[in-house]
């Protein structure tokens, strides 16, 4: 519901310099009468329609004086025009109003008036009492409105700040899950895996091979219940990327641990992967026995490699063996370490490959899969710069090979690209733009109406001058004594602008108006009315 208070105030101001014109001339009585009621009508309208509200008072100054030279509804024309201004958001529908206003006074100044310079006049009022109000009003409301946008900007940044708080809780919990499933995954694989090898060891007793199965089973149940754990850690952020794990300072622990769990592990690396002796494949003939321990190895380490590239190519290691060991036990791996390009730590690309060969029978059973280990390897890969490619052999067996570029310290680092602008940064530039383009609006539109009004007498004057002139045999045939509506039919269409220079006064209780004697004449006809009567002729000038 609309407030009555700020309505009655608007009406007050409008409605009392019509009723003081009536208490202090004792004239206008009628007009007041109808004016009062059409301003209140157009007070309650304006909320919503404010510039066909803005048209009542225009309207009724043009009744009341063809060039708006009516002081009494000048107050009005300010408080509707800056009203329009405040609570119209676009430009259009004013210049449409304006451009309406100028159009119809002219035709009101030449055939109502019969004064063409009355229209220059006219606009140049309405410019004075409607326009600049209307500029200052959209200037306040268009300022009111970047207030405004800041104060939103500042909700949005507080509400962008708590969301960002929740989207690092929610991809801590998706860096929990991938840790979980990096370390707890792989080991319970191998655990899994090494109790069915002691399932069916015949060394061993029915009671050892049963609590071996049990074992077995109970990894594999516990790898299950860690998949469902994970499920509902990543349930709110799937895709958020992993954070990194805590890696050996080789790849020879891993290697280790899986081929103490029974599988088939090759790891081998050239030199400018790593500065240490490389690993090898022992020949046959030299190859340690299950119940010997394993040498020590001097195989290529991570240490040479930056933080990035270190644990992108461990995660691709360890992944890659724990699917080996899911899905072709029994079978041979092959795990590479190279380096290309680059001298120690600068630049080059490391290259991690992880083969396995064909199954020599079916996966073991009860060992779930997430089924997105190698969507998460592939991220962790992406981050690091690299890529991942993972395929089946033509051998039938699988390979899994990352590419990690490397940059060492001494490279500089490229230079960030320009972030583009968010919609809070857009918004407030938007309206920013706004206010500077209304600051310039309100100083120069003014000037430049009031320069085309200033262009616009040049062809009113000389249209004036050849309409303004007054034929003598028509001025001879003209008697004081006749009505003025009769004097009319033999008057040009509108009047001069004023009377010539050396005009005598106008005699009191008389109205005169002037025509031009010709196109050049400095002179002109002067006809008085009186009580609507032709009471006197003359011609006027320097030459009369």
């Amino acid at each position: 519901m609309r407030t009555l208070g700020p309505l009655l105030t608007v009406l007050a101001v409008c409605t009392a310099p019509v009723t003081a014109a009536v208490q202090s001339h004792g004239q206008g009585a009628v007009t007041a009468a109808v004016a009062v009621p059409l301003l209140a009508g157009a007070v309650w309208l304006s909320p919503r329609w404010p510039m066909a509200a803005t048209g009542v008072p225009v309207a009724l100054g043009l009744t009341a004086h063809t060039e708006l030279l009516a002081p009494e509804f000048w107050p009005a024309l300010a408080v509707f025009g800056f009203l329009a201004g405040r609570r119209t958001a676009a430009a259009r529908p004013a210049l449409w109003f304006f451009a309406g206003v100028a159009v119809a006074g002219l035709p009101l100044c030449v055939f109502v008036a019969r004064e063409l310079w009355a229209w220059p006049t006219q606009l140049l009022t309405l410019l004075l009492s409607v326009g600049l109000p209307w500029l200052l009003g959209r200037y306040l409301a268009q300022y009111a409105e970047l207030i405004g946008t800041g104060w939103r900007l500042a909700e949005q940044m507080e509400s962008s700040r708590r969301t960002a708080a929740d989207r690092a809780r929610l991809r801590e919990r998706a860096r929990i899950a991938g840790d979980m499933h990096d370390s707890l995954g792989h080991d319970l694989t191998l655990l899994a895996v090494r109790a069915g090898a002691l399932q069916v060891d015949p060394a061993l007793g029915p009671r050892q091979q049963e609590a071996a199965g049990e074992l077995r089973e109970a990894a594999a149940a516990a790898t299950a219940r860690l998949r469902d754990i994970i499920g509902v850690l990543r349930e709110d952020g799937d895709e958020a990327p992993k954070g990194p794990v805590a890696t050996p300072d080789s790849l020879a622990e891993l290697v280790r641990g899986a081929r103490d769990s029974g599988l088939t592990v090759t790891l081998e690396g050239d030199g400018a992967a790593a500065p240490h002796a490389r690993e090898a494949a022992p020949p046959p003939e030299a190859a340690p026995t299950p119940e010997a321990p394993h040498p020590p190895e001097a195989a290529p380490t991570l240490e040479a490699l930056p933080v990035m590239a270190a644990r992108a190519a461990y995660r691709v290691v360890q992944e890659a063996l724990t699917n080996a060991a899911k899905h072709a036990a029994g079978a041979e791996v092959r795990v590479r370490l190279t380096r290309e390009g680059g001298e120690g730590s600068e630049g080059g690309v490391c290259t991690v490959g992880v083969t396995n060969g064909p199954p020599p029978g079916p996966a073991l059973p009860g060992l779930a899969s997430g089924g997105t280990g190698l969507v998460g390897l592939d991220e962790r890969v992406r981050l690091a710069g690299g890529t991942l490619r993972a395929q089946p052999t033509p051998e039938g067996g699988f390979e899994v090979v990352a590419e990690v570029p490397v940059t060492g310290s001494g490279t500089a680092a490229p230079r960030a690209a320009r972030a583009p602008l968010t919609t809070s940064a857009r918004e407030l530039a938007r309206a920013r733009r706004r206010v500077r383009r209304s600051l310039a609006q309100t100083v120069l539109g003014p000037l430049a109406a009031v320069a085309g009004i200033l262009l616009l007498m040049i062809p009113v004057s000389l249209v004036s001058s050849s309409l303004s002139v007054l034929d003598k045999e028509d001025y001879a045939k003209l008697r004081p004594g006749t009505p003025r509506a009769d004097v009319k039919a033999h008057l040009p269409l509108v009047t001069r602008d004023g009377p010539p220079d050396g005009a005598p006064r106008t005699p009191r209780g008389q109205e005169c108006v002037y025509y031009s004697t010709g196109l050049n004449s400095a002179d002109a006809y002067r006809l008085c009315f009186s009580g609507g009567t032709l009471a006197a002729k003359s011609v006027v000038g320097r030459d009369g």
